[in-house]
């Protein structure tokens, strides 16, 4: 294949048979000749015999990994260059990819389909997905429009040196693409209209709540991690200088208190100037 049918098209899926059904023909009316891998990640509906229907490959994990690790199995398997990740979900538009291809060709290395605000599913995640980009541009200095989107073309040998890095949940686009900010590939972002999924979503926000706001810690060490540690340095700095102010003022004394929070300021600095050191080693194979 050449020209833009030469590429792979990755959707993990666990037990997404009521959005494959209408997804999957859709597709392959769009790309008629494109690779499309669906993973399905331990499904016990019809996700398999709707594959088949539709000329579709599947690959099968015994039991469910997570998204991230679904992924990663599509890209190892995937034939093409070209890569187009999108969720099973149906909230993804087949049409959508076309834009993402041509944006593609324009030279950058990974291109990320936006959601608007009113594609969120929830306030909640309107509001937790804002927070995200706006520290994630903070710390990158680009901007962000969204993070965490699950529908974006790359190219598979960029993809293919962060693998490793990529967890097995659904932090994965937060992930590579802090990664590919890191190393200096080019990421464009193209605004989308994500439709309203049929069926249960596999996110709990209570469960994965926590795991989600450890992504903002994630989003720091991934890039700068001295830019996420040396404000909290600072800030314990600041505390033990105004409580060493205070107490002098008052009791003409230095107090343990304050050395606590002087060494304390110290420490939480040079595990950010180590990390960083880290980072920079993470990094150190790509182009």
């Amino acid at each position: 294949m050449s020209g833009p049918e030469a590429l792979s098209i990755v959707i993990p899926a666990r037990n997404e048979g009521v959005n494959l059904v209408k997804l999957l023909p859709r597709l392959r009316a769009e790309f008629p000749q494109a690779e499309i891998i669906v993973v399905s990640d331990g499904s016990t509906d019809d996700t398999v015999s709707l594959c088949e229907q539709n000329g579709v490959r599947v690959i099968c994990h015994q039991y469910s990994r997570g998204n991230g690790a679904s992924i990663k199995t599509g890209a190892r398997n995937a034939s093409h260059e070209l890569l187009v990740f999108m969720d099973g979900d149906g909230q993804h538009k087949p049409e959508d990819v076309h834009r993402l291809l041509a944006e593609m060709a324009k030279g950058h290395d990974m291109v990320v389909g936006a959601r608007t605000a009113a594609s969120q599913a929830s306030v909640g995640r309107l509001v937790a997905n804002g927070l995200y980009n706006r520290l994630a541009s903070w710390i990158t200095e680009h901007t962000i429009p969204d993070l965490t989107s699950g529908l974006r073309a790359v190219r598979r040998s960029r993809f293919m040196q962060f693998l490793y890095l990529l967890p097995n949940g659904f932090s994965y686009p937060t992930t590579i693409t802090m990664a590919f900010f890191r190393a200096g590939y080019s990421v464009a972002y193209l605004p989308i209209e994500a439709g309203t999924r049929e069926g249960k979503s596999h996110i709990n926000l209570l469960k994965d709540g926590v795991r989600f706001f450890l992504i903002i810690f994630k989003i720091g060490t991934l890039y700068s991690p001295l830019k996420l540690f040396l404000p909290v340095s600072a800030g314990f700095f600041l505390t033990g200088l105004g409580y060493y102010l205070f107490t002098f003022l008052t009791m003409g004394r230095f107090t343990n208190m304050s050395a606590v929070l002087f060494m304390t300021a110290v420490v939480v600095f040079m595990i950010g100037l180590v990390s960083e050191q880290v980072t920079v080693l993470l990094y150190k194979d790509s182009e």
